[in-house]
């Protein structure tokens, strides 16, 4: 029994890094759409959302068989805890990289006008958290985890500093309104994916380490022993 269990936790992880995979690409794929206009690229990430829900509920699923058949606790109780938030984390980060690039095609429609902050400064950071997250998870490295929480703060306050430039933009131009709302919208979703790359980081550190690290506190968090 627990060497089947043991094959089945290395399924769920394998099952876990692929979507992380596929996730990274649409967010790679739609900042790219985004940043060069390229209208097919944006309706490929757009149309394929499916296939990243699929494999979110594929793993869910997974993921409630071990834990019926096999009863687990200690570490591996905690794995599967973990396997199932980030799941949760990613398909979401999947959702708005759709919304990104509904974007991109919505400012096709409108005249064109320059981003009045440095949407591609953002998108990098962004892309620079979820992989040093997903990383953390492949390697199981709570450091580099903590590494990438850190920078949650510095997205948070380039969103609010990119509200302030739209808003003073609107304020110099109304009659561009609709495009500088579709901008203040990416920084939206580019501010909620770096939230969503802090929550895969955190529940790497609890995996790991089991620490409890939301909310700005640290707290050990022990689990039944294996009998």
């Amino acid at each position: 029994m627990a060497v089947l269990m043991e094959q089945e936790l290395n399924t769920l992880k394998k099952r876990l890094l692929a979507l992380g995979a596929e996730v990274e690409g649409r967010v790679k794929q739609a900042v790219q759409a985004l940043l060069t206009g390229d209208l097919d690229l944006a309706t490929r990430v757009k149309t394929g959302d499916y296939q990243v829900d699929n494999m979110e509920i594929e793993l869910e699923e997974e993921c409630l068989k071990v834990l019926a058949l096999h009863q687990p606790v200690a570490t591996d109780l905690r794995f599967i805890v973990s396997v199932l938030k980030i799941n949760n984390d990613l398909e979401r980060v999947a959702d708005f990289a759709v919304n990104i690039a509904e974007r991109a095609l919505d400012l096709t429609k409108v005249e064109t006008i320059d981003c009045p902050y440095d949407i591609a400064g953002m998108a990098e950071l962004v892309e620079r958290m979820l992989k040093m997250s997903l990383d953390s998870l492949v390697e199981k490295d709570a450091e580099l985890a903590r590494k990438t929480i850190e920078f949650d703060d510095h997205v948070d306050d380039m969103h609010r500093s990119n509200f302030s430039r739209v808003k003073e933009a609107i304020r110099k131009d109304a009659s561009h309104l609709d495009g500088l709302i579709y901008f203040l919208s990416i920084s939206r979703y580019l501010e909620r994916m770096g939230d969503l790359a802090t929550n895969i980081a955190e529940d790497v550190v609890y995996q790991v380490d089991g620490d409890i690290i939301r909310h700005g506190g640290i707290q050990a968090c022990p689990l039944p022993q294996n009998r």
